[in-house]
């Protein structure tokens, strides 16, 4: 895993920063304190009273800004869990246009939040405090709750006169709060006009309410557990009561002992017995701890403390001790800790990975891509395994077949910046230049550098000569980022 690969935050800020400082400073209601916090939701930010379509070319192009402004995690495993089990959740909701992308941002700070066009944000800090499967599906119901409902575009409705404002600003709150901006994202979104803060705050409470409500309903319709949403409700408020600086979670999404009590209601009248956990999110959390520990020493550490704890019968910390031993360069004992998971957990992705991690570690390269093979065979479209594949095949310096492999899964993850980024490292080892030029053209422009998107498609036209299909793709990519460029700036 690791955070962004090029500093793009100046093409945000040469876009926004006039904006967001301009709302700041006419900052003229006082904040209130966290217990009494009613601000507009992140996930509220749905559109303004527009169609479908421009929501979500509108979505679209906020979730570029946001990128090139926050840190983000790579992690094919943790985003390929997100992206199917949030599809999972959609499927019993109410959401029409199931177009949803996903952004998982570097952060340890438990936030979630949703906005138009059906960008789904979830910071790995929301791993880290959701303690089971169901209290992550509780949260990532309520979030698709707000769109499906479009709580943003009913929200501006209210403001209709100045619509353009609050929805320029309300965005741009949700950049500061997700990037750490904590009271200058909030203000951001509070003080776009002081008369209008009590009205804001009532429509809020009743967005918050009907999103509990359905998410809640939905939650059990996708076979959870439904008592795990007040369950998440009540840590949260313990969180607010004992910590000074509440997440931005809270801030954004209050907990009241009425919002904890109702929810409880709702919950106790579905039917009982779903989904609480599972050993796929014990391990994404345990990756997730890792990332987030001090050192691979202290991580070991702290799993081998669990897993004796549990008389070695703790699947998740056994496969968090492998990665954490792994990493630290104590390769025997790693493999030794990865047998009975192999043993338990034959064809298991996560687990194969990790061996794989651990043969690359090794130096046995071709042992690591016979595992991925025996695995792809089986799930022949998976992520993970996909990515991982082209990655052996690079340090193999096999770069023709890395480009193959990764070639097919840039074609199924076009909106993943992630993967355009690997594209373009594999296709200039390979010698393909125009390649590289259109990679990194579709990675600048998702993650919101669309200057150095432009030159990249200038210098791929440049290099593409007389290949009529290729000069015709790249003027077709040259429109939509043309298309992207007015979106932006008619925000």
């Amino acid at each position: 895993m690791h955070s962004n690969k090029a500093p793009l935050a100046r093409r945000f800020n040469a876009t926004f920063s006039g904006l967001v400082f301009g709302v700041v400073a006419c900052l003229a209601v006082p904040l209130p304190a966290a217990a009494e916090y009613n601000l507009p939701s992140l996930g509220d930010t749905s559109s303004s009273i527009m169609s479908a379509q421009q929501e979500y070319q509108l979505g679209r192009a906020w979730l570029s800004m946001l990128r090139g402004a926050v840190p983000t995690m790579d992690d094919p495993l943790i985003k390929s869990f997100i992206e199917h089990h949030v599809y999972g959740i959609a499927e019993t909701s109410q959401l029409e246009d199931r177009r949803l992308a996903f952004v998982l941002i570097d952060s340890p700070q438990l936030n979630a939040f949703a906005a138009p066009g059906g960008v789904v944000g979830v910071n790995g800090g929301l791993f880290l405090n959701a303690y089971t499967e169901a209290e992550f599906a509780s949260v990532m119901a309520h979030e698709l709750a707000h769109l499906s409902q479009r709580h943003f575009a009913r929200n501006l409705q209210q403001q209709e006169r100045m619509r353009i404002p609050m929805m320029t600003a309300m965005l741009a709150g949700v950049i500061l709060a997700a990037a750490g901006g904590g009271d200058a994202g909030i203000a951001a979104l509070a003080s776009t006009q002081a008369a209008a803060i009590q009205e804001q705050r009532r429509f809020s409470r009743q967005n918050e309410q009907e999103a509990d409500r359905i998410g809640l309903t939905n939650l059990e319709r996708a076979g959870y557990d439904p008592e795990a949403m007040p369950d998440m409700f009540e840590r949260l408020a313990q969180m607010g009561r004992f910590n000074r600086n509440p997440p931005e979670f809270l801030l954004t999404h209050p907990v009241t002992q009425s919002r904890i009590a109702d929810s409880r209601n709702r919950a106790e009248q579905l039917a009982n017995g779903g989904k609480s956990d599972s050993v796929e999110y014990q391990m994404m959390r345990a990756r997730i701890q890792l990332h987030y520990e001090q050192s691979p020493g202290l991580a070991a550490q702290r799993f081998r403390i669990l897993l004796e704890e549990h008389d070695g019968d703790h699947a998740a910390a056994r496969y968090g001790l492998v990665l954490a031993l792994t990493r630290s360069g104590q390769n025997e004992e790693a493999a030794k800790t990865l047998q009975p998971l192999l043993a338990e957990h034959p064809d298991d992705v996560a687990v194969n990975l990790a061996a794989v991690d651990l043969d690359i570690s090794l130096g046995e390269l071709t042992q690591a891509l016979q595992r991925v093979d025996r695995l792809l065979k089986i799930n022949p479209d998976s992520y993970p395994l996909q990515e991982a594949k082209a990655d052996i095949l690079l340090r193999a310096r096999r770069y023709a077949e890395a480009e193959r492999v990764i070639n097919r899964l840039a074609s199924q993850r076009e909106g993943d910046p992630d993967v355009w980024y690997l594209a373009a490292e594999i296709r200039g080892l390979a010698g393909n230049i125009v390649g590289v030029h259109t990679a990194r053209a579709e990675y600048f422009m998702l993650a919101g550098d669309l200057d150095q998107a432009a030159e990249q498609l200038d210098l791929a036209q440049v290099r593409a000569g007389d290949d009529y299909v290729r000069r015709a793709r790249i003027d077709a990519r040259k429109q939509s980022l043309a298309e992207q460029r007015a979106t932006i700036e008619n925000l």
